[in-house]
């Protein structure tokens, strides 16, 4: 399921992005050397630009990962974060994530939705639709900047 991030998600957001985040090979040394890329403070989720997938448990619903997006300062729609948990990856929950963005966007009457990708994530970012566009300097190293042209999806 795929609902609307509220405030008490945010102790389960911060697990998820901190373990998702060390858990590409060879980004953990130079984030345990940054921490507060460690930081998820969930900006979005007041403004309701977070949408988390779940799943039933028996001890209520069990974030699996979240994705969120806003309105960049030149009107495009960015995908800022997309984190799923490690242990529930290769499950399709990335992709319903961003699949659920694509028809947010779609539906505001965006025309695209632009993601800055660590370069682990390339072959995951192709396979749902990206392009590459070009690379940026992040804090980190460098990023990806691909594109997905919502009129195709």
């Amino acid at each position: 399921m795929i609902r609307t991030a509220v405030a008490a998600d945010l102790p389960a957001l911060q697990q998820v992005f901190k373990a998702a985040s060390l858990s590409n090979a060879g980004d953990g040394p130079l984030l345990l050397a940054r921490p507060e890329f460690l930081q998820f403070a969930g900006d979005g989720i007041a403004e309701g630009r977070t949408r988390v997938a779940t799943t039933a448990s028996e001890d209520g619903d069990q974030l699996l990962g979240f994705a969120t997006v806003a309105v960049d300062p030149d009107g495009g729609l960015e995908l800022e974060d997309l984190f799923v948990d490690p242990e529930r990856r290769r499950r399709g929950i990335a992709r319903q994530l961003v699949l659920d963005a694509i028809g947010t966007a779609s539906q505001a009457g965006h025309r695209c939705l632009s993601v800055t990708g660590n370069p682990h994530a390339l072959g995951f970012y192709l396979a749902v639709g990206f392009v590459e566009v070009g690379q940026v300097a992040t804090e980190l190293g460098c990023g990806l900047r691909m594109q997905l042209d919502l009129a195709r999806t």
